[in-house]
């Protein structure tokens, strides 16, 4: 291996010793002293072995794994949800995309167990992480973004750093101890490297105190493992090896470029005809100004203002002004089609590029066109991974990627990448309750089974042993002995038990779980809203702590995965979207689709998720628990008044098989029904009508026109046999008989409208029945 990676290498572990300084072991030994309280470890071997020699009870009341087990659920009830929002149009298309990109990616990592894990350890050992990394063989070798979950006392911290999510530190490392052997098996391509490393692991401090009797409650893998590991393929020992993870911040000089691009000569070419045309235009124009000038200048001369020779002088002047315009109009409309034909673009490289670029061949005709070069630094995220004291690799983060992709939770920040657990203020608490309940069970115990003091002889030792304590025994006494007198227990002072219950009651008070939110019904409220009040208002402090730590990292998770993802899903991809709730189903998306032309080229892309801008936001909240029975029966109240139906409120419920009870029994869905059947109900009813009004119509007209026929050709007969006779006669019949046809057609047409009118009423009164009933059933619902 070359001196410089060897340096590198040193430099990884001097970093490392720095960051493992004497405040962050202390802290790491509080810390697991607190984990260690939590999971019931709470006697070292001193303590127990020192209560057994005084007779006591060695058992413990854990009151802190309550409290713990309350803060995880609290903090991780439900789902972290991210809402993103993009730049532009196009951006907020793909923007949307993104909450369904963060569910696959949480779903595949496993993060809700992951994230409960990192829960747990902030509140625990004060500090817990979630790591954004890619696995390169995932997908058939395409890639997948995951999400882990790094040990907290292996992650070492630039003591410097002052942020809240480590924003600011120069350097962020994992230290693990890994078996040999398992760590070539990660690393194939690095095996030889991993061989030769040497190991300068020894005996580390040990964190968790053991038991006697071979009795031991292990919580620390330094204490778990401590002399390596058996290989499991030659069930040899396998020395555990240190491998350092190394990410640092780097600044990386760049420049933004900006050049023209000039056009070509085929350009140029028509630019020129177009400035020839010009040119021709504007000559004669000048040429017809020419002779306006020589003909003002004549008629000046023959009215004798002005001499010959002045007119010579004026005319050759301005031959050399309209030369030196054409000139000067013939530049500058080059100039202007040049400028709008020449393209002005950014590009971004860094320093050595540009400087090998400028000072290359053919580098001052590049210089040439460039218009401006600013300079700039931006930050990258440089990682080097360490085995022992080899350098097996380094790498740079993808460039989207400008933060750490280790992502704190703290329990109670301290300004330092050293916080506060929510168990360490309950040590003391617990030890209390512990050293009170110890000293009354022993007290008891005494008052139970009495000590006798007796003169050495005068009683049988092993009999009153074996008798002295069961009832109704005989116990001898040898003659002339003074009998044994017994030794009663100090009474015990009534602090004792108030100490057991203040110390309870100052636990619940520090942690801020009280035994109501547990479900102790002594503690709670008689009333449904007065247990509602107390759920919110003792969960207060659970909230500020959520959306003064937890929530600012998930933001920053959120963020991570989306330049992550954006860096690594480059490619069209489809993916599976499982929906959690019962009356959902699952969706896919698809990214980074490509548009194709006439001749099948890809051009394009349709959702291009790798180029979209958009801001990352976690949904205040997301992960709190819900009161499920109040939130149903706010539900219910919501539907009474129909903001929201019942479809709504059945998606809240436990119920299987929500679907098919919704195509069931959905109100709406009964109403559409019936909607349904009325509207082809009055669709046929209004036919129906159109029909008869018109056979109605027609037939009455052809029956009075028939009826009108017949009369007519009996008049017309008779109006021929006696037209002499009777002439004035059958001409007053033949007008009586007009108007009686009248008469008669009028009152057909008003036994026809007046038929009409009562069907239009009966089909209105219909309508406004089927719209009454309509309106009733939805205000029903």
């Amino acid at each position: 291996m070359s001196k410089s990676a060897n340096k590198k290498a040193d430099r990884i572990v001097r970093l490392f010793d720095r960051a493992n300084i004497a405040a962050r072991q202390d802290w790491e030994y509080i810390n697991q002293k607190g984990f260690d309280f939590s999971n019931d470890n709470q006697l070292t071997e001193e303590e127990k072995q020192a209560l057994e020699n005084q007779g006591m009870p060695t058992f413990t009341i854990n009151r802190i794994m309550p409290v713990v087990e309350m803060l995880n659920f609290y903090a991780t009830a439900n789902q972290p949800r991210w809402n993103a929002i993009g730049v532009g149009g196009s951006d907020s298309d793909v923007a949307a995309v993104f909450s369904d990109m963060a569910d696959y990616i949480w779903y595949n990592s496993d993060g809700q167990t992951l994230f409960a894990n990192a829960v747990n350890d902030s509140v625990t050992k004060s500090i817990g992480y979630l790591m954004v990394t890619v696995d390169k063989d995932a997908d058939q070798g395409m890639g997948e973004v995951k999400i882990e979950q790094p040990d907290p006392f292996d992650v070492y911290v630039d003591p410097k750093a002052r942020d809240i999510l480590f924003r600011d530190a120069a350097y962020v490392m994992l230290r693990k101890l890994i078996p040999k052997n398992h760590l070539m098996k990660l690393y194939p391509t690095h095996s030889a490297k991993i061989k030769k490393a040497a190991n300068r692991y020894g005996n580390e401090f040990k964190y968790t105190e053991k038991e006697i009797e071979g009795l031991r409650k292990d919580f620390h893998y330094k204490d778990i493992g401590e002399d390596g590991s058996i290989d499991p393929e030659t069930a040899e020992n396998d020395p555990l090896i240190e491998f350092f993870e190394c990410y640092e911040r780097e600044k990386t000089p760049l420049m933004n470029v900006f050049y023209r691009i000039p056009p070509d000569p085929a350009q140029i070419k028509e630019m020129q005809q177009q400035v020839q045309v010009k040119m021709m235009e504007m000559t004669a124009e000048l040429e017809v100004q020419a002779k306006e000038k020589e003909q003002q200048l004549n008629q000046a001369v023959e009215a004798g203002q002005m001499i010959p020779e002045r007119m010579v002088l004026e005319m050759e002047k301005f031959q050399k002004e309209a030369e030196a315009q054409m000139q000067q109009a013939q530049q500058q409309l080059m100039s202007e089609l040049q400028a709008e034909a020449t393209k002005t673009n950014n590009i971004i490289m860094s320093k050595k590029q540009f400087e090998t670029l400028s000072e290359g061949e053919g580098g001052a005709e590049i210089m040439k066109n460039i218009i401006d070069v600013i300079a700039f630094y931006k930050t990258r995220i440089k990682v080097t991974c360490v085995a022992g004291d080899k350098l097996l690799y380094e790498y740079y983060l993808p460039e989207k990627v400008d933060q750490y992709p280790i992502i704190p939770f703290h329990y109670k920040w301290t300004g330092t990448p050293l916080p506060i657990s929510a168990v360490s203020p309950l040590i003391g608490k617990q030890m209390e309750i512990n050293k009170s309940h110890q000293i009354m069970v022993h007290n008891a115990s005494l008052g139970s089974s009495l000590r006798w003091l007796h003169e050495e002889g005068s009683l049988d030792i092993d009999y009153w042993e074996q008798y002295a304590s069961s009832p109704g025994a005989l116990l001898p006494v040898r003659p002339g002995a003074q009998p044994p007198t017994p030794v009663q227990p100090a009474p015990l002072s009534n602090a004792f038990f108030s100490i057991c219950q203040e110390g309870k009651a100052d636990m619940e008070h520090l942690a801020g779980i009280y035994s109501s939110m547990q479900g102790d019904t002594k503690a709670q409220h008689e009333t449904f809203r007065g247990m509602l009040a107390i759920d919110e208002y003792g969960t207060r402090r659970v909230k500020q702590w959520l959306k003064n730590a937890l929530e600012p990292a998930l933001k920053e998770l959120g963020i991570i995965v989306m330049k992550m993802s954006q860096s690594v899903y480059s490619a069209q991809k489809k993916f599976q979207i499982v929906q959690p709730s019962a009356i959902q189903e699952g969706k896919t998306q698809e990214i980074n689709i490509p548009i194709y032309n006439d001749m099948g080229e890809a051009i394009s892309k349709s959702m291009d998720y790798t180029k979209a801008k958009f801001d990352v936001r976690i949904i205040s909240g997301s992960t709190l628990p819900v009161n499920r029975w109040a939130y149903l029966d706010e539900m219910k109240e919501l539907m009474k008044l129909g903001v929201v139906d019942d479809v709504a409120v059945l998606a809240e419920t436990d119920l299987k098989n929500k679907m098919n009870i919704i195509k069931r029994k959905s109100i709406y869905s009964q109403m559409q029904g019936q909607l349904q059947s009325m509207e082809s109900a009055l669709k046929d009813k209004e036919g129906t009508i159109e029909t008869l009004e018109r056979q109605l119509v027609q037939a009455g007209i052809k029956g009075k026109v028939m009826q009108a026929e017949v009369e007519i050709n009996k008049q017309k007969e008779q109006i021929k046999t006696d037209a002499k006779k009777e002439y004035l006669e059958t001409e007053a019949k033949q007008k009586h008989a007009r108007k009686v046809m009248d008469t008669e057609v009028d009152k057909a047409k008003g036994k026809i409208s007046t038929a009409v009118d009562k069907e239009k009423v009966k089909l209105e009164l219909g309508r406004q029945t089927l719209l009454n009933n309509l309106q009733n059933n939805s205000k029903d619902s």
